[in-house]
C-alpha cells in the first residue's frame, strides 16, 4: 500500500458509507502529511474505518468514532481483519473526545444539502444529509477544532464545493487556525445529487443540468 491509497478489501455491512471519490481525495491529501509513530490521530465519522485504518498502517495510533452503530462495528471487524490497532468508539465527537487533543484530525463530514431541517437521527442518510446548506455537521467541527488539535496539530476536512468552502476557511481562521483550501477536484454526479436535482436548483446550490460537483480539501493548522 503507498501512502496515498486506501486499503483494500475492506468490508462494509449495510446502511455504511462505503469509501468513495472523497474518501481517496483525502487519502491523497493525507500522504502529504507528516504521520508516523508518536502521531496522535483522530477520524471524525470513520464509516468503514478506511482512512483511520490507513492513518494507522503509517504507525500513528489513531482513535475514531461514529454516530452509526453499524459503522463502528464495521470499522472494528476491518481493523480486526487486518489486524491493525484501532480505537472506535460510538457517539458524538465532541463528547468523545473531550478533553483530548490530537497531532492530526481527519474528516470526511456529511456535506450534501438536503431539505430537512434536523440532521437524520439513522439510516444510510447519516454519512451524506448535513442540512439545508449542507453545513450542520461542517460547522460543529469548525466550532470544535481548536480544542482537538495540539499546538501544530492539522486538521484536514473533505466536503462539497456547494457548501461554502471558504465559509469553512473563515470560521476555522477566526477559532485562531492558520486555515486554507489546499486541494480542489471534481467528481461526477452521484445518485444522491440527482435525485434532489429540482430541489438543489430551486435553492441556487446548483447550475441547471449541472453534472459535476467540486471537492476540496481545507487544512487547518493550530498555532
Amino acid at each position: 500500500m503507498t501512502s496515498g491509497a486506501l486499503p483494500g478489501g475492506l468490508i462494509a455491512l449495510p446502511g455504511v458509507y462505503q469509501p468513495q471519490a472523497d474518501t481517496r481525495f483525502l487519502a491523497e491529501a493525507l500522504a502529504q502529511e507528516d504521520v508516523g509513530t508518536g502521531t496522535d490521530a483522530l477520524e471524525i465519522g470513520t464509516g468503514t474505518g478506511a482512512l483511520a485504518l490507513h492513518v494507522a498502517g503509517r504507525g500513528a495510533r489513531v482513535t475514531a468514532v461514529d454516530v452509526s452503530w453499524p459503522a463502528v462495528a464495521t470499522a472494528r471487524l476491518n481493523a480486526l481483519r487486518r489486524r491493525v490497532p484501532l480505537r472506535v468508539l460510538h457517539g458524538d465527537f465532541a463528547a468523545r473526545t473531550a478533553g483530548r487533543r490530537f497531532d492530526l484530525v481527519v474528516a470526511n463530514p456529511p456535506y450534501v444539502p438536503a431539505a430537512g431541517l434536523r440532521l437524520p437521527s439513522r439510516g444510510p442518510e447519516r454519512a451524506w444529509d448535513a442540512g439545508p446548506d449542507g453545513r450542520g455537521v461542517i460547522d460543529r467541527i469548525c466550532a470544535h477544532a481548536r480544542f482537538l488539535l495540539r499546538s501544530g496539530g492539522v486538521l484536514l476536512m473533505v466536503h462539497s464545493a456547494m457548501c461554502g468552502p471558504e465559509e469553512t476557511v473563515g470560521r476555522l481562521t477566526r477559532a485562531g487556525l492558520a486555515a486554507g483550501i489546499t486541494a480542489r477536484t471534481s467528481v461526477p454526479w452521484g445518485p444522491v445529487l440527482r435525485s434532489r436535482r429540482a430541489w438543489l436548483e430551486r435553492q441556487g446550490l446548483a447550475a441547471e443540468a449541472e453534472e459535476w460537483e467540486e471537492l476540496v480539501i481545507i487544512r487547518a493548522q493550530s498555532l
